[in-house]
């Protein structure tokens, strides 16, 4: 199986994206966290971004709060696919991120989940990698199953 790299611009991003390495230490997904700045170290997360692919890697999740430049740096030297998570930092609660992020040039994408939207990163990497591997698909598929039970459950649970 491939695996995930999960970027942050800094370590104050830790604590958003600790929800995504959860997630993939739940469904075994191996991944490897690393910090590298589209600012401060632009040398080091380009090198990483080109050569990714032949280190094993299948996608790359970028977690950047502020101007976020970072997943559009690493998107800029890969064609893997690369997921944004916009941080909420500063005073703009997060849209300065997600405008960031989410606002690349044609030719090259990056998927952007929710602002602090971790968990959705790494589901969503698992079901890229899905595509080739039926083991992490069946665990997806009874991953949904159990979400819907849930909600199953409390709609039975339910007394307003």
């Amino acid at each position: 199986m491939r695996k995930v790299a999960v970027i942050m611009g800094s370590d104050s991003d830790t604590e958003v994206v600790k929800k995504a390495t959860s997630v993939l230490k739940e469904f075994d997904v191996p991944y490897e966290a690393h910090i590298y700045s589209a600012h401060r170290t632009p040398k080091e997360a380009a090198d990483f971004s080109k050569n990714a692919e032949k280190n094993g890697f299948g996608v790359i999740i970028c977690a950047a709060g502020m101007a976020a430049h970072l997943a559009g740096a690493i998107a800029a030297n890969t064609t893997l696919p690369v997921i944004g998570i916009p941080v909420s930092s500063g005073g703009l609660g997060g849209l300065d991120a997600l405008l960031s992020t989410v606002q690349m040039p044609t030719g090259i994408p990056v998927a952007t989940v929710a602002v602090n939207g971790a968990a959705n990163a790494a589901i969503l990497s698992i079901e890229i990698l899905s595509l080739e591997d039926e083991t992490l698909r069946k665990k997806l598929s009874d991953f949904r199953a159990s979400g819907a039970e849930k909600v199953i459950e409390k709609d039975k649970a339910l007394s307003i």
